[in-house]
């Protein structure tokens, strides 16, 4: 096959609009939850007086659990056997437990020390975290393997991502809605009511996936392994080829899917991306607020939420453009072009946001939509492709335990942004107290951390991806030697 050829999507491959869009309300579930705990944690530090380096740790630490529960949560849906199947189980009780959780560790009481503050809402953070791990990664090893086909994972992940970011069209607007003097007296009872109506509406929505979608892999991996030589031995009992379960097959799957280099190139890349812009995402409101407003809480909020909107607007067309672009291209270049445009809108930033012409603002927004809005349309894709060569190499389907070691990985990159953004402001010496009256210094530094930083992290990410060996002859290939080992079995 040349470069300019490619296979077409057979019919059986394909997944109906209606299956595409009930997955994609999974998607938006996903990022409404980020979005939420992202945007409201300055409610800690603008309406209850916290330190934003503790407000930044409180966004890191429960990330430390993650490490070990994603991945069993990962594990424990790749191994379940159920009627119901091995993800949607999980992906019912888990939506209807994160709505409620996300819902109670807002309702903060009044009056309490900052101590209080910080441990009240860290073991509500764990409790959600693991709620929200519980929904989301089975929700997302389920897209892995909806369809088998190169090209109709991109166009599934398309869609999912654009539902997604129907989230991204309303969280710009939080701060707004928990400060609005009409409805609230105060920013703490603003997010209070603005957690309950999130939790409902994760109930809701959440479950849809759960009722409506079917797998097509029902069984654990241990009954529907390819028979095949695999990488990683067996174990034999009573002379009986099996593969070990428990911990110790818990921690087999983890080390194999550790040592899988393609993965560790789209985890690398990811974190690098994803991390630079929720870094943007925490920290640029304070740049809009303190230089582009000087200190105008009320006039930089509605300027940032029209330039969230904007930005998650051109996101729909920069999903469905790439989708596109990487059937012509390939997945990687497709990659490489959109991460180059948001590393241009990075840096218009720095011309853009100035005091003089605030609706400039909006400038940069279009351009930067380009990084994210890729990078979850073309990653999504490529890890289904690494799902197969996995299988190829160990005889396993594992789409839980790489969907689980990825998204902490994002989740992971937005806790490490969120507690930076935290400490950088320290750096800068911002002080809450001083209002629009920062020193010359301190906004020179927020904007410089605020522009340099995500740049230099989508440069390297590129190169990361560069690494990534999986095209769409070899996608095939991997495809071809499957289904023969299935028909073996």
């Amino acid at each position: 096959m040349s470069a300019q050829q490619h296979f077409e999507t057979a019919p059986e491959d394909k997944i109906s609009l209606s299956k595409k869009l009930i997955y994609g309300l999974g998607a938006f579930v996903n990022n409404i939850l980020a979005a939420a705990i992202g945007g409201m944690v300055i409610v800690l530090n603008l309406g209850l007086g916290m330190n934003p380096a503790l407000v930044g740790l409180l966004s890191a630490l429960p990330r430390l659990t993650d490490a070990i529960t994603d991945p069993l949560m990962g594990y424990i849906s790749d191994q379940t056997k159920s009627k119901w199947g091995r993800r949607r189980p999980y992906i019912f009780c888990g939506a209807i437990a994160v709505g409620i959780i996300y819902a109670l560790m807002w309702q903060l009481p009044l009056g309490q020390s900052e101590n209080f503050y910080f441990w009240f809402f860290l073991a509500g953070s764990f409790v959600f975290y693991l709620a929200y791990t519980v929904f989301a990664t089975p929700w997302v090893a389920l897209g892995y393997e909806l369809t088998p086909d190169y090209h109709e994972r991109t166009r599934l992940m398309a869609v999912q991502n654009s539902m997604g970011y129907v989230a991204y069209l309303i969280s710009p607007w939080f701060l707004w809605f928990m400060q609005s003097d009409v409805l609230f007296d105060d920013m703490v009872e603003g997010a209070s009511w603005l957690a309950i109506i999130i939790g409902a509406a994760v109930i809701v929505i959440g479950v849809i996936p759960a009722i409506f979608l079917k797998e097509r892999f029902n069984k654990a991996n241990t009954k529907e392994r390819s028979v095949a030589a695999t990488t990683e031995k067996p174990l034999k009992i009573n002379n009986v080829e099996e593969f070990p379960t428990g911990i110790k097959g818990f921690l087999r799957g983890f080390v194999i899917t550790l040592k899988f280099k393609p993965f560790l190139s789209l985890c690398g890349a990811t974190f690098l991306v994803f991390n630079g812009f929720m870094l943007v995402s925490s920290f640029q409101i304070y740049v809009i607020i303190y230089y582009v407003f000087e200190g105008n809480q009320s006039l930089g909020a509605e300027y940032s939420g029209w330039a969230g909107t904007l930005s998650a607007a051109s996101t729909f067309f920069v999903i469905f453009f790439v989708s596109w672009l990487s059937t012509k291209i390939g997945k990687k270049k497709a990659f490489y072009v959109a991460t180059v445009v948001s590393i241009v809108g990075y840096g218009l930033k720095w011309v853009c946001y100035h005091p003089d012409y605030p609706l400039l603002t909006l400038v940069p927004a279009p351009f930067m939509a380009f990084g994210l809005g890729a990078l979850f349309t073309l990653m999504g894709s490529m890890i289904a492709d690494v799902c197969d060569m996995d299988e190829l190499e160990t005889g396993e389907r594992r789409e839980g335990m790489f969907g689980s070691i990825y998204w902490w990985v994002v989740k992971l990159g937005m806790a490490v942004a969120l507690a930076a953004g935290g400490f950088l402001l320290n750096v800068t010496g911002f002080d809450v107290a001083l209002g629009g009256a920062q020193t010359t210094e301190t906004i020179h530094m927020m904007r410089l951390f605020d522009v340099v930083i995500p740049m230099v992290a989508s440069a390297i990410a590129i190169w990361m991806v560069y690494t990534y060996p999986i095209t769409e002859q070899k996608a095939h290939e991997i495809r071809e030697e499957l289904e023969k080992r299935r028909q073996v079995a």
